[in-house]
């Protein structure tokens, strides 16, 4: 059967490979999925990792943002949840997971935000929030395996040092079948060296169009005046888990999506990533509700969650939120 709008793509100028888009959107996913069922986030895991963590000075400002974030990403788990239990044509809903996915972990991380702060802070749009998730909560090792992964730099060789440090001798990535936490380790820093070369990009595009940039009468960075340029402005961005849920979400709107539901079928696989989504952002949520819970007025997270069983509209099971 021909495809004539994959035709139609293959003769633009930007290359269209349908299996790899496929795959990378599926298998990491997959592959956070599978470390979080073999325990990564398990309870006794999010126990000890936030055993020392204290509640705040009394806050109420920002104790009431940090209920709010928590409600949303609930909210979105609630949306995720309905996609994968009560539509019947997955291909149907796949943008629309994406979606939910990457907003429940927005929310759920600028509840770990405001939860973090001692004093009045304010995000009104989500502006810079990966800068803050880093400096906050994963600097400080405040959320767990496999959401701390992270380069500390975007200047190639300091990243690629760290990139070797994740590996280790694992020779897996993204386009392997994860079928196991070693392969999915692999994947994940696949997928992490895949945004950091994303985040540079992104990053020498705007140096390029800068007035600096442009007074040095060069092209691009090969020579070392424009690399002293460079690499300062490099040295202070990074990579973490928010940036790559923010490339993903950025599939919804990109070719990459087109090839979740076009072309070849993969009904089992597509079922699959659903499931998938729902469950790596259950367990992120699950993570920053400990963390939350153990930041506010104390007996005020008890308070919360009785609300929120007595009151909320929505299916989805509250244990999401409890501790």
């Amino acid at each position: 059967m021909s495809q004539w709008l994959l035709t139609r793509l293959q003769e633009s100028k930007e290359q269209v490979n349908p299996q790899f888009a496929f795959k990378g959107a599926i298998n990491w996913m997959r592959a956070l999925s599978l470390i979080i069922e073999k325990g990564a986030t398990h309870q006794t895991v999010l126990q000890e990792l936030y055993t020392d963590v204290q509640p705040r000075l009394i806050n109420t400002k920002l104790d009431t943002e940090v209920f709010e974030s928590i409600y949303f990403a609930y909210s979105n788990i609630a949306s995720l949840n309905a996609l994968t239990f009560d539509v019947e044509t997955k291909y149907d809903v796949c943008l629309a997971a994406i979606i939910s996915w990457h907003d429940a972990i927005t929310f759920a991380s600028r509840a770990m935000i405001y939860a973090f702060k001692d004093s009045d802070f304010s995000m009104e749009s989500n502006c810079c929030i990966e800068k803050i998730w880093q400096e906050s909560i994963v600097i400080n090792k405040l959320i767990p395996y496999p959401f701390n992964m992270y380069l500390s730099t975007l200047v190639k060789k300091d990243a690629e040092a760290e990139l070797k440090e994740y590996r280790g001798l694992n020779a897996f990535n993204l386009d392997s079948f994860i079928s196991n936490e070693t392969v999915a380790h692999g994947g994940l820093v696949s997928y992490l060296k895949g945004t950091h070369a994303y985040e540079q990009w992104k990053s020498e595009v705007i140096i390029k169009k800068s007035d600096e940039f442009k007074a040095l009468n060069v092209e691009n960075f090969k020579k070392n005046i424009a690399k002293n340029l460079r690499d300062p402005i490099l040295s202070e961005g990074c990579v973490n888990f928010l940036i790559q849920a923010e490339r993903y979400r950025g599939k919804a709107n990109h070719r990459d999506s087109l090839f979740l539901s076009y072309g070849e079928s993969n009904i089992e696989s597509i079922k699959t990533f659903i499931e998938d989504l729902l469950n790596v952002s259950t367990a992120f949520l699950k993570a920053a509700s400990y963390y939350c819970s153990k930041r506010v007025e104390e007996g005020t997270w008890e308070l919360f969650v009785e609300d929120i069983e007595e009151n909320t509209c929505l299916s989805v099971d509250i244990d999401i939120i409890k501790v």
